[in-house]
């Protein structure tokens, strides 16, 4: 397998280069240490992963400086990091949603607290997940050199992210058992789309499931629906498997997810 090559580039604090790849017209970033990985990290919303340049707000998350500082301190290899950009673009401008929302349960019927600009038939969410195990992560993994297994992999996303990466932990178990959801965005359909999502979680001995959410803006709006998806986590047994945070005066912005990052990566990697 080889993967088509963009460009790569420097970063301040990450060893190397981070390499830029192009997938049927998906762009990638991604990084692996000297000599491949035996642990793999996939992130959404790639364009806030390594480039100041690609970011939303000209901040990103530090995922990789954080992830080589906690895979150090648990004496484990720095992961191999994927991060997938999402597909908005000035004649598609609703293309990350429509990568990214929960396809299923939308296309069954569920309805979403607001009118969106596009129907359910346009969600394409299946489909880029299916991408991601079946194409991105093979290509990139057998090209940096990097044993991929699910007991050593885990995906990580925020707000519509989180949501795709619990998601994808329902429709792709079998393929990571670590997933890391930060501020998922409940009030795209409030109680229904918790009451859909926590029962599907795959509730096996081997998967672990951790969430947050913060105060101030757009998160203190998670509040009602992430204490009932923590109660239902409870009361269906997850125990130590489970861990939710909430993060005082932190906002819904990439500044803030960097701030805590390093609580759910020691949650991957410290086991």
């Amino acid at each position: 397998m080889t993967v088509s090559m963009i460009s790569r580039y420097q970063v301040r604090g990450i060893p190397g280069y981070v390499n830029r790849a192009d997938f049927k017209g998906r762009t990638v970033d991604f990084w692996a240490p000297e000599g491949g990985s035996d642990h793999l990290l996939i992130a959404h919303d790639g364009q806030n992963i390594f480039d100041r340049k690609t970011a939303t707000f000209l901040y990103t998350w530090k995922l990789a400086q954080t992830s080589i500082r906690i895979a150090k301190e648990s004496k484990k290899k720095a992961p191999l990091i994927i991060g997938v950009f999402h597909s908005s673009t000035k004649s598609d401008p609703h293309g990350r949603a429509k990568d990214l929302c929960p396809e299923d349960p939308f296309r069954d019927g569920m309805q979403p607290t607001h009118t969106p600009t596009f129907t359910s038939n346009e969600l394409h969410g299946n489909r880029y997940l299916q991408t991601i195990f079946d194409e991105i992560v093979p290509k990139i993994a057998e090209s940096t050199q990097t044993s991929v297994s699910p007991d050593k992999s885990a995906m990580i996303g925020s707000s519509m992210g989180g949501l795709a990466t619990l998601y994808s932990a329902i429709k792709h178990h079998d393929r990571f058992h670590t997933a890391l959801a930060l501020s998922p965005h409940w009030v795209l359909a409030g109680d229904s789309l918790v009451d859909w999502m926590i029962p599907q979680l795959p509730n096996h001995e081997h998967f672990k499931i951790w969430m947050s959410r913060g105060t101030k803006g757009l998160d203190a709006l998670y509040e009602p629906f992430q204490d009932k998806a923590d109660r239902m986590m409870e009361e269906l047994g997850w125990g130590s498997r489970y861990l939710s945070k909430v993060f005082h005066r932190t906002a819904h912005n990439e500044r803030s997810w960097a701030s805590y990052l390093d609580e759910p990566l020691r949650f991957w990697l410290s086991n």
